[in-house]
């Protein structure tokens, strides 16, 4: 397929439309990087944070590694790999699961419970600060009726 015809058949974003896509992408960025950024001052990381905070939310504190993974929109593997060095730092631990004897449970410990409970606090203050206290009540408003929207658009 020549270059040329390839080109003829996409639809260009107009000028409105790249303003508004290009915004949406640095406001994504600018949140998301200060809210890492002291994330990593207390020690933890965001996929760190969303483990700890997400299986705190669960039934004894315990999820499956595929449901982990689904909530996480990430493999299964790559969940694994970042389980192991939350493990190794005592945040989760694994157990068998039973009903799937290549799966296993992700549980959160006693320390990892502890660490979420300390980083919370810096964690909310972080996303107000980034977030929350920039826009008024009716740009949250917005920005949910907006997120509803897009969730799940998949393509």
């Amino acid at each position: 397929m020549s270059t040329k015809s390839s080109t003829a058949t996409v639809h260009w974003l107009n000028p409105g439309e790249e303003r508004a896509w290009r915004a949406f992408r640095r406001m994504m960025i600018a949140v998301q990087a200060g809210t890492a950024r002291d994330l990593t001052m207390i020690g933890l990381s965001e996929p760190d944070y969303e483990v700890l905070s997400t299986l705190s939310e669960r039934p004894d504190r315990t999820s499956t590694l595929h449901e982990q993974a689904a909530k996480m929109s990430w493999s299964r593997s790559r969940l694994s790999r970042h389980a192991t060095r939350m493990e190794a730092r005592g945040l989760v631990r694994r157990t068998p699961d039973p009903a799937d004897g290549r799966g296993c449970f992700l549980v959160l410990t006693e320390h990892g419970l502890d660490t979420l409970k300390h980083a919370a606090p810096a964690h909310l203050a972080s996303v107000r600060r980034h977030f929350v206290d920039r826009l008024t009540p009716e740009d949250l408003v917005a920005l949910e009726h907006i997120a509803k929207k897009l969730e799940g658009s998949g393509g």
